[in-house]
């Protein structure tokens, strides 16, 4: 129902605004999009190997329950009643702990559908940025999901714009790591040009020191650390004022 008042809605809407102006559509591929992001090969890696860990400790208990059973089973006939009682409720209890132990982990609430959105959002976040970022700079209308309920009878390959969407989170993220790397080279830039400088201004540093003891007038000796600094904060100071 939810469908149908939807496609309801995109006609009146698409009817609407097609008679000042053509239409602009476009769709994506979440699942195509998410299999071609590194990011998101990384987070499934880390959510595979947890979910390794706990399967395999899930087996070993189970093991371990299937090995009492056959214990009980092999030795029913030297055990009194109420012994096997005792047996059978414990590997009851521990069946129990097991099953509560797989919705704890594997259940529609359980750590791994929680650590799975926790990490995947941060990405999700990311395409829908760049859907807005594509949608405002190329007058899209509307753009779909082809991933999502709403279900698409045919789709033109030419209005996919999920590349489109790969390509400006691809930018995203290389303007992030150039920026990055343009502040570590500044910082390095900064040591290598202020090296025979920085010399200089301690001598200097330490003239005016003596020349004040001789005037005895006490004057606070910098360190090398404290006039690194101070160089620093005099280029930043620069820089603004040329902003």
């Amino acid at each position: 129902m939810k469908k149908i008042y939807f496609f309801a809605l995109l006609f009146l809407s698409t009817y609407f605004v097609n008679a000042q102006r053509s239409v602009k559509i476009g769709y994506i591929d979440t699942e195509y999009i998410l299999e071609n992001l590194p990011e998101y090969s990384q987070v499934s890696q880390r959510l595979e190997e947890k979910a390794s860990g706990w399967k395999k400790e899930i087996d070993d208990r189970s093991r371990k329950i299937q090995q009492k059973k056959d214990a009980l089973n092999s030795e029913r006939i030297l055990l009194t009643d109420e012994m096997i009682i005792e047996i059978e409720e414990e590997i009851s209890l521990d069946e129990q702990e097991l099953s509560e132990y797989q919705q704890k982990r594997f259940g529609p609430r359980g750590d791994l559908i929680i650590q799975k959105q926790q990490l995947v959002q941060p990405i999700q976040d990311q395409i829908f940025n760049a859907i807005k970022e594509l949608a405002k700079s190329r007058n899209y209308d509307f753009i779909f999901d082809k991933s999502s309920d709403i279900v698409m009878l045919y789709s033109d390959k030419r209005f996919d714009v999920s590349d489109q969407i790969l390509r400006t989170i691809s930018r995203a993220n290389n303007r992030k790591k150039i920026d990055s790397r343009k502040d570590k080279r500044e910082i390095e830039n900064e040591s290598l040009i202020d090296g025979p400088t920085l010399i200089n201004e301690v001598e200097n540093n330490d003239r005016k020191n003596d020349e004040d003891e001789k005037s005895n007038q006490p004057r606070k000796k910098l360190t090398v650390k404290e006039l690194l600094e101070q160089k620093k904060q005099k280029n930043s100071n620069k820089r603004k004022v040329k902003d």
